[in-house]
């Protein structure tokens, strides 16, 4: 990302980045550590389920309290929390220990159609987060060179979830639980903080030049809009 001396609000100096925004690498690191404790629960019970179940939710509801601690907030844990639970209970009702993974596979499938779809009726969800995330609701839209960057962005995102699912599908489908769990982690934290820098230097190189930044709108008349108090 070539250096410029304009700041969107995140310091003198430094423009402010969608890692900055989003915070996404650190959840992604947390989301890794359940099946991973999975895996060794299950290699190390001798293929058991139930000590694959057991070390999942342990370390769950360990990674729960410590975000807990550090404040984030009480409902993004709480599903955090809950998608390890319903993932371990799949798993138990089918007695297969890659169904463990199924929940995962599904939401990603479902999360690459979201990106495409939100790409094609022209609301491409970066836009809605980062919008959401500096609290500017729809104004965003109306920045035609905002719009068109949101949505050359989220084609990274969309093919993040695609690649998910292309390389877990047929590892589930072949039963392959270690392969499983090395490919959700090398899925997660490195393809979140790829993600993040690819589409931040897309957008940004999207943007005309002497565009204000995210933080200020241009509407179809020129005016920029304002930046939310904080």
């Amino acid at each position: 990302m070539p250096p410029t001396e304009r700041s969107d609000g995140a310091g003198a100096g430094r423009p402010e980045s969608l890692a900055d925004l989003l915070g996404g690498r650190r959840g992604a690191v947390d989301a890794t550590l359940p099946p991973v404790a999975f895996a060794a629960g299950w290699l190390l019970g001798g293929h058991s389920l139930w000590a694959g179940i057991g070390a999942a939710v342990v370390a769950g509801t360990a990674v729960a309290g410590w975000r807990l601690r550090r404040g984030d907030r009480p409902r993004s844990v709480l599903i955090g929390l809950l998608a390890v639970c319903v993932a371990a209970l799949i798993a138990l009702r089918t007695g297969r220990a890659e169904d463990f993974f199924l929940l995962q596979l599904l939401s990603n499938a479902a999360s690459a159609l979201a990106w495409l779809v939100s790409i094609a009726v022209r609301w491409p969800l970066l836009g809605v987060v980062v919008g959401v995330a500096l609290r500017q609701r729809g104004r965003w839209r109306r920045d035609p060179a905002l719009l068109r960057a949101y949505g050359r962005g989220s084609w990274v995102w969309a093919a993040s979830y695609v690649l998910r699912v292309a390389v877990f599908l047929p590892l589930y489908l072949a039963g392959q639980v270690l392969a499983l769990t090395v490919a959700r982690v090398a899925l997660s934290w490195p393809l979140v903080a790829a993600a993040l820098a690819v589409s931040w230097v897309v957008v940004r190189r999207s943007l005309p030049a002497g565009h204000p930044g995210l933080r200020h709108p241009v509407d179809r008349a020129g005016a920029v809009a304002a930046a939310p108090e904080k």
